[in-house]
């Protein structure tokens, strides 16, 4: 289905208005010092949502053929959207200990993988102290066992709070109109700036104040070719909304591996910074040229690519 202006203008209102809406409480308090941080910012994640239903009600689509082009279903292959699904959980976290290791590598992180002092510093100041008499081994390994599993569960709804939005509803429209590179490339950016009520504040990197806003934009572009990928290739929103659950779900665990005397800088160093840009943007080209998506495959009457 063709993107129609007045559509992607309800769409956009809803999801970055309503973003900005729900942020304000920040603006005007303690911004990412806030302890309303976390619970607004799952709230906003639902934002997107809500521009898919707004944007629903201008189409008038019938409700099943809207639910199988915003990507609810299986897709037409159902096998190869399990397949995807299962890949994007097991592979985030290898993603997130690639970056981590190529930044030790290349001397933008310090690791302290026998003492696990940067967890320990963290633990106290979450638990107030509590956590002092636990073997910090023991510990970190039950945190990344619980983000493998129960935590990505039960990050899949605010997950999906975005992703229906972006990958689901945005993505597929913008391709038949732009076509696959230009649709991954702009959905990235207005993803990036969705984040802008939290990011002008600094969030995610908080040494760069509003900087940050620019920054994370780009990780959206380069991220957003991977799970847009992956959207596209199964015809169905459940690969990517997995894949952003899981992330979000384990990236800060790994980090914790890090030095407490010298804390990761999230501009260069792991998943977020520029060590993981690098690793999203080969692996997001690669897969457009060897396994291409010319058209989404979201449509129950057209097949997806061949393998």
């Amino acid at each position: 289905m063709p993107l129609r202006r007045t559509d992607l203008a309800v769409f956009l209102l809803f999801a970055l208005g309503l973003a900005w809406l729900v942020a304000l409480p920040l603006w005007f308090g303690d911004g990412i010092a806030s302890p309303l941080l976390q619970p607004l910012g799952a709230v906003m994640m639902f934002t997107p949502t809500l521009g898919v239903l707004a944007a629903w009600r201008v189409t008038r689509t019938p409700r099943a053929e809207f639910a199988a082009r915003t990507g609810l279903g299986l897709g037409p292959a159902k096998s190869r959207t399990f397949g995807l699904i299962a890949a994007a959980w097991l592979l985030t976290p290898v993603f997130v200990v690639v970056s981590l290791a190529l930044s030790s590598a290349l001397g933008l992180l310090t690791l302290d993988l026998s003492g696990l002092s940067l967890y320990r510093t963290v633990m106290r100041t979450v638990a107030g102290g509590g956590a002092d008499g636990l073997d910090p081994h023991t510990a970190w390994a039950a945190q990344l066992v619980s983000g493998l599993t129960f935590g990505t569960l039960i990050t899949v709804l605010p997950a999906f709070g975005e992703e229906w939005g972006w990958r689901g509803w945005l993505l597929p429209r913008l391709t038949e109109t732009l076509g696959v590179p230009r649709a991954l490339l702009l959905s990235g950016v207005i993803w990036g700036l969705w984040h802008a009520p939290l990011t002008l504040l600094g969030y995610n990197y908080p040494g760069l104040g509003a900087w940050a806003a620019a920054l994370f934009t780009g990780f959206c572009v380069v991220y957003g070719l991977v799970i847009g990928w992956l959207r596209l290739r199964s015809g169905s929103v459940w690969p990517a909304v997995v894949a952003h659950a899981a992330l979000n779900a384990t990236a800060g665990t790994f980090l914790m591996l890090g030095d407490a005397a010298a804390p990761p800088d999230p501009v260069v160093a792991g998943p977020l910074g520029l060590v993981g840009w690098a690793l999203l943007a080969a692996l997001g080209v690669a897969l457009l040229r060897f396994l291409p998506v010319r058209r989404p495959a979201d449509a129950p009457d057209r097949p997806v690519p061949a393998a």
